[in-house]
């Protein structure tokens, strides 16, 4: 059934009236009752050749797979009872289809934090940069089926603002145990930022589980920090 169908959407997109709605596979993203839905749809756009009293819709959607089948073959003028089986076997989910679909997941950005605090630091100062970022879980649905998600920040990029930049696997730690910290040589306004790449695994309808091929990098946000000139005081004579 599963031939049948990319046969026939084959043959529909290569129609006249296809064409000239233009006509293709996208993917479509969308939240219901918190989980993140992703589904492949067939999307036709533009003007029909038809006259204005058989004029198909200018756009319609219709997914892929289960009872969708219905709505798609009615929409090309198949019989649904003949052309859908409603026994057909379920999409295979690749790693590739995945990766695609973590990438139209929001991911949140890992939220720097400078030490010294109150958005100042000293020129010549080991300035210290650190983030909390934690793993999470997320469920998606792909092809009417259940992709649960494993996914971590596995590597970061910490930009300090003042063109200099590098990349640790390490997300920092709080004073005073320092591994990222930053010199900087002249006085001024900076606005670092630190991006984060996050891996996944993922298993299918609850199988075992399973890497993802490819990263995910979401960039993070500039914390805006004063580098300012150490004054000094005289606090005592004797």
């Amino acid at each position: 059934m599963a031939t049948l169908l990319a046969a026939t959407s084959l043959a529909f997109l290569s129609s006249p009236a296809a064409m000239a709605r233009g006509c293709d596979f996208v993917t479509v993203t969308s939240t219901i009752n918190g989980d993140v839905v992703t589904e492949m749809q067939l999307v036709c756009t533009g003007a029909s050749e038809q006259g204005p009293d058989d004029a198909e819709p200018a756009e319609f959607h219709t997914p892929l797979g289960g009872a969708a089948c219905i709505g798609y073959a009615i929409q090309v003028g198949l019989d649904p009872t003949e052309f859908c089986d409603e026994e057909q076997p379920p999409t295979e989910i690749t790693p590739g289809m995945i990766l695609a679909a973590i990438r139209r997941t929001p991911l949140p950005p890992s939220e720097l934090i400078v030490q010294p605090p109150n958005g100042r630091t000293l020129v010549n100062f080991d300035t210290n940069f650190y983030t909390e970022t934690a793993p999470l879980d997320r469920t998606i649905r792909l092809f009417g089926q259940q992709v649960d998600l494993r996914i971590w920040p596995s590597s970061y990029e910490w930009h300090f603002g003042d063109g200099a930049s590098t990349a640790t696997e390490s997300a920092g730690s709080p004073y005073p145990d320092l591994e990222i910290t930053h010199n900087y040589t002249a006085k001024g306004q900076v606005g670092p930022a630190v991006d984060t790449t996050y891996s996944a695994e993922f298993r299918v309808n609850g199988g075992a589980w399973r890497p993802v091929p490819g990263t995910v990098t979401i960039p993070g946000d500039a914390v805006a920090l004063e580098v300012v000139e150490a004054t000094p005081v005289l606090v005592g004579y004797s």
